[in-house]
């Protein structure tokens, strides 16, 4: 088991790594394990960067993160500016099925919510605003309700193609002393 300066060492070593970070905006401490990030970074994409260097370190087994995100700009965006920016960033990407997802900005915290098939739509959406000038966090609220009813009834309900057609009568000829059914 790391000693608390190896941990701490080890998890500074990972957020000098990232290209977006500098280590002197974020402090670590590290106890029994548990590690606390402390700091102000100026994105929320530098927040999360954090987090997920210092939770990919051997040795962690909890982490506590305080990272605050404050903007450089004094005059920072409106929540009307960040929303106008996500509808942009969503209509840009045509795989992100926009009708489906509900938007709250809040002081630049982004929620979403709604119901998709697949979770890799969830995170496209998340990824497409984490960049976004003015976002603070991102609560992402997506059910993934897989639409697999509609799915398998279509399957079973599906006439054969022609080709596994003519694959059986080929084989009904080959071998007639066996019943294809």
């Amino acid at each position: 088991m790391k000693t608390n300066a190896e941990l701490q060492k080890d998890v500074q070593d990972a957020i000098k790594w990232e290209p977006l970070l500098h280590s002197e905006e974020i402090g670590v401490a590290a106890k029994n394990g548990v590690v606390s990030l402390t700091g102000t970074v100026d994105s929320y994409a530098k927040k999360i960067q954090a987090e997920k260097a210092a939770s990919n370190v051997p040795g962690v087994k909890v982490l506590v993160e305080n990272i605050k995100v404050k903007f450089p700009d004094p005059r920072s965006k409106t929540d009307n500016e960040i929303a106008r920016e996500i509808i942009a960033a969503f209509e840009s990407n045509t795989v992100i099925p926009e009708e489906k997802i509900h938007v709250k900005v809040e002081d630049g915290w982004v929620d979403l919510d709604g119901e998709l098939a697949w979770d890799y739509l969830r995170e496209i959406t998340e990824n497409s605003i984490q960049f976004l000038p003015g976002v603070k966090g991102i609560f992402n609220n997506i059910i993934i309700k897989p639409d697999i009813q509609n799915t398998i009834e279509k399957k079973m309900w599906k006439k054969p193609s022609e080709e596994v057609r003519s694959t059986a009568k080929k084989l009904m000829y080959r071998y007639p002393e066996q019943q294809l059914r």
